[in-house]
């Protein structure tokens, strides 16, 4: 059961990597859109330019995401969800 606004869902590989931070972020309904699906809306790019992407995605990729992800379940407010909605929807036609 997914929201429209929460932490995106990860395989179980990279879950396991970091299952503390993981729990946390767990206890909200995942969604379709947060802060981290803009910041790193280019992931595709970043990773293809690297020359280890498993690495550059565990060791900065990853982490980066999970502060974003905390940052959303201790401060998410119904406004705060409008305004993610409304950025992602900037993002997606600004491209």
């Amino acid at each position: 059961d997914m929201s429209l606004v929460g932490p995106r869902p990860e395989v179980r590989k990279w879950v396991e990597a970091y299952p503390e931070r993981w729990a946390f972020v767990h206890t909200v309904r995942p969604g379709i859109t947060d802060p981290a699906s803009i910041v790193y809306r280019n992931e595709e790019e970043i990773l293809a330019a690297s020359s280890d992407p498993e690495k550059t995605y565990r060791e900065e990729i990853l982490p980066r995401k999970l502060d974003l992800y905390e940052e959303y379940v201790r401060t998410r407010t119904f406004w705060g969800d409008i305004v993610i909605i409304l950025k992602t929807l900037w993002v997606v036609v600004a491209k």
